[in-house]
């Protein structure tokens, strides 16, 4: 199966944004022009996250995925706020195909469940926020990434897997946004515990951590932000280079 490239968009009041273990955040441009531009440069797909919908208890990127589904025809995916059926049919509705769930799935694991059953497993992300606390030991978080739940990751990861969850995705807290390489004891350990596609988010700095990661098995995507809002990486040069390296994706 080829491994899948996809852009990540942290928005806040209609900017895209960005910061470092999901703090201080920087406006970084418009969500749609740069969803655009990604997907013109060969991105798989593309998530777009709401910062920001824990303080309102809603989701309220509908406007910017009903415009970004009319130029883009790779799959979207939306998180922040999901927290009702009803966010799910209105996330998918304005265009999205798959929603990303997680402060809700915690607090009421029986969500992903049902959401699964109406919807098919393929349309629901679980996504886990995770922080290291001990060696080989992490802390799944909620609120986008504010607030600690006492939850092991590792068991997380395989509870979803049963709730119905069609896919991970997986953040580290310690390396979002830093440019440093991603968490690969997280990956390597989470991704030996669940069989459903998992995909790697957070310390993209490089090509070589990008193919670092793709490298575990079990791995089937790499979520990037900094790298592309800022131009460190072209999505065809990355996508060439690991070809070049034996890692298959679409190209």
């Amino acid at each position: 199966m080829k491994k899948r490239i996809i852009a990540r968009l942290d928005i806040k009041n209609e900017y895209v944004i960005k910061g470092i273990h999901l703090e201080g955040l920087r406006k970084v441009g418009n969500p749609n022009e740069l969803a655009k531009k990604y997907y013109a440069q060969g991105i798989d797909e593309i998530i777009f996250m709401d910062a920001v919908a824990a303080y309102y208890d809603r989701n309220s990127l509908s406007e910017i995925i009903k415009e970004a589904s009319k130029d883009i025809f790779v799959p979207i995916t939306v998180g922040g706020g999901i927290r009702k059926i009803a966010d799910i049919q209105e996330a998918l509705n304005a265009g999205a195909d798959k929603v990303a769930i997680n402060t809700q799935a915690i607090q009421n694991p029986e969500f992903l469940t049902q959401a699964s059953k109406v919807f098919g497993s393929q349309c629901i992300v679980s996504s886990i926020v995770a922080k290291k606390i001990a060696s080989n030991k992490w802390e799944a978080y909620i609120e986008n990434g504010r607030e600690p739940t006492g939850v092991d990751v590792v068991d997380w990861a395989q509870k979803v897997q049963a709730l119905g969850a069609g896919e991970i995705m997986l953040t580290s807290i310690d390396k979002e946004g830093t440019k440093k390489g991603f968490d690969l004891e997280l990956n390597k350990t989470v991704s030996t515990v669940v069989t459903i596609p998992l995909i790697a988010s957070g310390g993209a700095g490089k090509e070589e951590d990008i193919a670092n990661v793709l490298n575990i098995e079990g791995i089937d995507a790499s979520a990037l932000a900094s790298t592309l809002h800022y131009k460190l990486i072209q999505i065809d040069e990355l996508k060439n280079s690991l070809s070049s390296q034996q890692i298959e994706v679409r190209v």
